[in-house]
């Protein structure tokens, strides 16, 4: 659960502080007030991606962070970030220059982690996100999602991307001779280049480390000198003066005992000067003044900078890429001899592919029938009382592509006499907001906070109200966040808030309050189209719909 979120220069919010409840958790106010404002900050320290436009005009930094309940987290997220108490909390920054910075417990981590465990605690629908319900792409996507075969779509992509690559081995056999010569003239050039030069990964590191070393010899050499002097060589060293000191010392423990342990202080120092001294020594004794070496050096480090510009950046790439060229260069030369060969490849890796087609195809067709029956229990509350909704497979196997060879299709009819249809042929706004609310419901049951940013576009009336009912049973046993235009939908929440935008001459500023009693009756008859007249009708209303929702 989310429990509390700060939010500091984002958009036109300068400093806002939220506490959230259990249950159904709705954003109201005027259009154009700034409610999308909190979801996208929430989106934000969840991962999403920063803009430093939307850093409040004037600072030079926005931050956002929430606290979550620790009981939503799974074990292994909670061993890898170190999250030992009952709450977490999560930080992120992007100053004006676009640098970010995250942190999980006061612990700085990527964005990449905050994104993680976004996915594992949020699910987000956005205001235009249902549009994506018209796609069929989106439709495949949702059912494997329900279905949780991800292991086997993995096996049908790895199966694919099998297939790719001995097709792609079998058109290089049978290219034309002189687009083949053509490819194997420039193949044998890079690889040349990079053989003549012959650089291993080890060269590289050495040269990284040496070079400096070798520029800067006669300057090291003459500095190192003088500190041996210092330590060891000269009559009146650091270690000649601390072994006089030494045996002084050692003398005075004699009469005196409290003295042994700084005896043996002293005795440690002088092997510690000894040590540093002998290392000194074979630094300064490694060290080359010979010009032709550091010439050669400078020669061979440019030869391998140049390798990396071209095939890098690193020289495991450079390396990397020698092996595509020799294999690219066999396959070029030895094409035809092998072609019989790829086809009984490409032959048996089809044969799998389309077995593994299969497989996911009745898997399908199986999980279809379960989710078509959870949608249409999920969405006949919301005003569709004759609804049909089905999930369509249908599997071409002349079409075969990384996810299968099926083509999933959402059908609807969402009245008596109506066939059943591509939901994109026949649904209003409205429609697709209740199906996708159903669609959420169903296939996110296991994430701990759902937030919907106006599910309610294009529904109103007795439809709202309904919609209001089923996002408070969605939070049942969970948490929802919802920003809403919807009377009958911000009457069913357990916490309220009211967003407002104060503008100046200079400045414009979000303000959000928690609405309690009576400012949660006027905000209510705000949104009926009333004021805060006590004695209007849209007042009476707004009463009538909070104690039909068990508010008052």
């Amino acid at each position: 659960m989310l429990l509390r979120m700060r939010v500091q220069n984002f958009a036109i919010i300068s400093d806002l502080s939220l506490d959230f409840a259990p249950g159904l958790n709705v954003f109201s106010g005027e259009t154009g007030a700034g409610k999308s404002i909190v979801i996208e900050a929430l989106s934000f320290v969840l991962g999403a991606r920063g803009d430093v436009s939307a850093i409040k005009d004037g600072t030079e930094k926005m931050a956002v962070s929430a606290v979550f309940s620790s009981a939503d987290l799974p074990e292994e997220l909670r061993r890898e970030y170190a999250v030992a108490g009952d709450v977490f909390a999560l930080k992120r920054e992007l100053d004006s220059k676009g640098k970010s910075k995250a942190f999980i417990e006061g612990h700085p981590v990527t964005v990449s982690a905050l994104a993680q465990l976004g996915r594992v605690l949020i699910d987000f629908h956005g205001q235009h996100e249902h549009q994506s319900l018209l796609h069929s792409s989106v439709h495949l996507m949702l059912l494997d999602k329900f279905a949780k075969h991800e292991a086997l779509v993995q096996k049908t992509q790895s199966a694919y991307r099998e297939r790719q690559a001995i097709q792609a081995k079998l058109d290089a056999a049978r290219m034309s001779e002189q687009e083949k010569e053509r490819l194997l003239d420039m193949s044998q050039y890079q690889l040349k280049e990079i053989e003549d030069v012959n650089p291993t990964a080890e060269e590289d590191f050495q040269l990284e480390q040496t070079l400096p070393k070798m520029k800067h010899a006669g300057r090291l050499l003459e500095m190192a000198q003088e500190a041996y002097e210092e330590l060891y060589a000269a009559e009146d060293s650091a270690t000649a003066r601390t072994g006089r000191a030494l045996r002084t010392l050692q003398s005075m423990a004699e009469l005196d005992e409290n003295l042994a342990s700084l005896s043996q202080d002293v005795n440690t120092a002088l092997v510690t000067l000894e040590d540093a001294a002998s290392t000194l020594g074979s630094y300064k004794d490694d060290i080359s003044l010979e010009p032709d070496a550091l010439d050669k050096m400078l020669a061979r480090h440019e030869k391998i900078k140049r390798l990396k510009a071209k095939y890098g950046p690193e020289i495991t790439d450079v390396l990397n890429t020698a092996r595509a060229l020799r294999e690219k260069i066999d396959q070029l030369q030895h094409g035809e001899e092998h072609e019989q060969e790829l086809l009984q490849e490409l032959a048996h890796a089809q044969k799998k592919l389309l077995q593994l087609a299969g497989e996911l195809h009745d898997k399908r067709m199986a999980a279809a029938q379960r989710l078509s029956k959870r949608i249409t229990d999920e969405i006949r509350p919301l005003g569709f009382n004759a609804v049909k909704f089905s999930v369509a497979v249908e599997m071409d196997e002349e079409n075969l592509g990384p996810s299968g060879a099926d083509k999933v299709e959402f059908l609807f009819s969402p009245n008596p006499g109506q066939s059943l249809r591509p939901l994109k042929n026949i649904a209003s706004g409205g429609e697709i907001s209740r199906v996708m609310l159903g669609l959420k419901t169903v296939l996110a049951p296991t994430v701990p906070v759902m937030v919907f940013d106006e599910i309610d576009a294009g529904i109103g009336g007795e439809t709202g109200h309904l919609v209001g009912q089923k996002l408070r049973a969605a939070a049942n046993g969970r948490q929802v966040l919802c920003v809403t235009h919807l009377a009958q939908v911000a009457a069913q929440a357990n916490q309220n808030f009211h967003v407002s935008k104060k503008a100046s001459s200079t400045t414009t500023e979000v303000a959000v309050s928690a609405l309690q009693a009576e400012t949660l009756v006027t905000e209510i008859a705000r949104m009926l189209g009333g004021g805060a007249d006590k004695h209007s009708a849209a007042f009476s209303h707004a009463e009538e719909l909070l104690k039909d929702a068990n508010r008052f």
